[in-house]
């Protein structure tokens, strides 16, 4: 499973943020601690319903592939539920099918995670099952090659025969022109098609280790239960060699505008978007990345939004439009904006329609109860997010496997309410210039760019 384009990304990050305004429903406090091997560890008490999220974070992801062999993360993740001697291939899903749970994975370019949703008293066995695969993972050039013919197909059905997926794919390349965040999670088909055993093992023997890993458990459990049970599982995991730190190749300075199109006859209605490379919460200085969010919610964060308000309801011009922030990344990544037309408008009419309600902002800034009523709006779509178990798991495990702190956790909040006006001014008018943004163009085969 992959989480790539720049949408679904900005996505995961916002259900990934606490809420601002108001507390969770009723639970323990979170604890945390690192085992001995390294292992960090977060318990998230949550009394509502007997079940338990499982997740195992790997501070590793496509971004971390060697050069040339793009896909590498993500075939071994795959590759990952082949089995070990002590539990072979499928006994996983037949357990977790037996105790009507769930399980998954997915990757991105910065982490890898694995997840059960179970039972409490399931708890130690899916520690055992993960505790097991960290270090124990039996592979055979076979069974590598069949699953390799597998991430093929997925990749034909995900990327190549999908305008979208063809296009955002293009688009990632042009923004970065050094950094790897520009190459496919799933990897180059030419270079997909060459992955290999000594590749998927080199890879797993280098990162797969408890100190390279967060383990967080939401749910109907209590910490002194889960330290119990993961010193029995993964504190007999021995801690693996220390790595470097995540320093990846960074960008140049960008100093021109590009853009990207694609002409598809499978397109039914032409859309586009403009991408700014930006710091992200890691990188920020301090309180941007709190601008860029509420930035993103002001031009196009839903209904209320500028871009919704101005372009879609008042003038007709689009049938939507938004924006959007991954601030999430480990390393600096991307805010867009983008729409579609309605009716006989064009794209050409969408997007100056939405160059001009930037260029607005920019040059007469925001009110403080415009501010106030975005910083509402946030909160409340994160509520949801905050009242679901799993999604409490994502926010801790994504945070922390990224470089974020608990307490950045913590403060978060307190971080948001600071924001003001002039720093959503500031930050639009610093890094959204047109005159260094990639522009894609999705049309329809019989329609050129305008």
């Amino acid at each position: 499973m992959i989480f790539r384009d720049l949408l679904a990304l900005t996505l995961s990050f916002v259900l990934a943020m606490p809420t601002l305004a108001q507390e969770p429903p009723p639970q323990t406090e979170i604890a945390s601690w690192t085992m001995d091997n390294g292992l960090e560890v977060v318990v998230i008490p949550d009394r509502r319903a007997p079940i338990v999220t499982h997740m195992v974070w790997y501070k590793v992801g496509s971004a971390d592939d060697l050069p040339g062999k793009s896909g590498n993360a993500h075939f071994l993740e795959h590759l990952m539920f082949k089995g070990t001697a002590k539990h072979p291939a499928s006994e996983l899903d037949r357990v977790v099918n037996e105790l009507g749970g769930n399980h998954n994975a997915f990757t991105t370019s910065d982490v890898t995670a694995y997840m059960q949703t179970i039972p409490p008293e399931a708890l130690g066995t899916m520690m055992d099952f993960e505790a097991d695969r960290m270090i124990g993972l039996v592979l055979t050039p076979e069974i590598v090659g069949a699953e390799r013919d597998v991430v093929i197909e997925e990749r034909r059905q995900r990327t190549d025969n999908n305008p979208q997926g063809l296009l955002g794919e293009e688009l990632t390349a042009t923004l970065y022109q050094n950094h790897p965040y520009g190459i496919p999670t799933i990897g180059w088909m030419h270079e997909v098609e060459q992955l290999n055993w000594e590749d998927a093992m080199a890879f797993y023997k280098r990162f797969y280790a408890p100190n390279n890993a967060v383990l967080v458990v939401a749910g109907d459990v209590d910490p002194e239960t889960v330290r119990t049970l993961a010193e029995a599982s993964y504190g007999r995991v021995p801690r693996g060699a220390d790595l470097p730190p995540r320093i990846r190749p960074s960008e140049p300075k960008q100093d021109t505008a590009r853009t990207v199109t694609l002409t598809d006859q499978r397109v039914g209605l032409p859309s586009f978007s403009r991408n700014w490379i930006v710091p992200n919460y890691r990188t920020a200085e301090p309180g941007e990345a709190e601008a860029l969010d509420l930035l993103s919610e002001i031009l196009g964060g839903g209904t209320r939004s500028r871009f919704y308000q101005e372009i879609v309801v008042k003038t007709g011009i689009a049938a939507g439009a938004g924006a959007g922030y991954a601030g999430g990344a480990y390393d600096p990544s991307a805010f867009t904006v983008y729409g579609a037309p309605q009716g006989e408008h064009t794209i050409a009419d969408v997007e100056a329609a939405v160059d001009r309600e930037l260029e607005r902002l920019i040059r007469d800034g925001i009110t403080e109860r415009e501010l106030e009523s975005a910083k509402m709006r946030f909160v409340r779509s994160l509520i949801f997010a905050r009242d679901q178990q799993a999604s409490m798991a994502n926010i801790y495990g994504s945070m922390l496997a990224t470089g974020r702190t608990l307490q950045d956790i913590e403060e978060w909040p307190d971080r948001i309410r600071a924001v003001t006006p002039e720093q959503v001014q500031a930050v639009a008018a610093k890094y959204l210039d047109p005159s260094i943004a990639v522009t894609s163009y999705l049309l329809p085969a019989e329609q050129e760019e305008e």
